[in-house]
């Protein structure tokens, strides 16, 4: 029983565990030094009361330009340059919108982690400085929804739904080094490493496994050569 209460009781940082970080006062934190932030909204105002949650949830003001810009300045997420946002379970379209919202804002981040995201296409977001690119576990079904990287060098899609190499092409001229295919539908193809050479010749490793002689066709016998053109 006195195991049970404790469970039930509250914790010191449940008055603030609704509110953004910026909401909190007394600190000087920006987003470029966070590293796991979550993508999150408070339940409604009208749900503490009925919850007698006092406290959690600071009464809502109109929020003026002048605030609205120190917000922005302080998410700072423009000079963000390593960021993990994994796991973020986004259920809600606030959080959805909010996620995609972080990510146009990414302009200088080299590396970032957006594994288990239940992500779908991402095909408008632009990473203009991304070398490192952690995709795991999402529900991505074509290359051609991955976002503009055209500077990445390592890429990890494995445990997404990628049934063909169609669109791989969007990778053809970027400096990408190695890429991770694991457990998705594609990697159960025919020659499928001869085919993802053979349309990405720079790639240095596929799936953990250095380039081997027997994954670069000869050109007599370089059948796979089309597939960079397919659309």
């Amino acid at each position: 029983m006195v195991f049970f209460l404790s469970l039930i009781s509250k914790l010191p940082s449940d008055s603030v565990k609704h509110l953004t970080w910026h909401e909190v006062g007394h600190h000087d934190v920006q987003g470029s030094r966070l590293r796991c932030p979550r993508v999150r909204e408070g339940p409604p105002a009208e749900e503490l009361l009925f919850t007698q949650d006092e406290g959690a949830l600071p009464p809502r003001k109109r929020v003026c330009e002048k605030r609205r810009w120190e917000t922005w300045l302080q998410e700072n997420w423009e000079d963000c340059k390593n960021l993990n946002i994994s796991f973020q379970d986004l259920g809600d379209p606030y959080q959805v919108t909010n996620f995609n919202r972080i990510l146009r804002r990414l302009i200088r981040v080299e590396t970032l982690w957006l594994v288990d995201n239940s992500l779908v296409d991402l095909s408008a977001i632009r990473l203009p400085s991304c070398r490192v690119l952690n995709m795991n576990r999402n529900h991505l079904t074509s290359f051609k929804q991955l976002p503009k990287i055209p500077q990445i060098q390592h890429l990890s899609l494995a445990e997404n739904h990628i049934e063909t190499l169609t669109g791989l092409s969007c990778l053809q001229h970027t400096p990408l080094e190695s890429l991770v295919l694991k457990r998705n539908p594609c990697e159960f193809y025919q020659n499928y490493r001869k085919r993802v050479f053979s349309c990405l010749p720079n790639l240095k490793m596929l799936d953990g496994i250095p380039k081997l002689p027997e994954d670069s066709p000869s050109p007599e016998t370089n059948i796979f050569s089309n597939l960079c053109i397919v659309s």
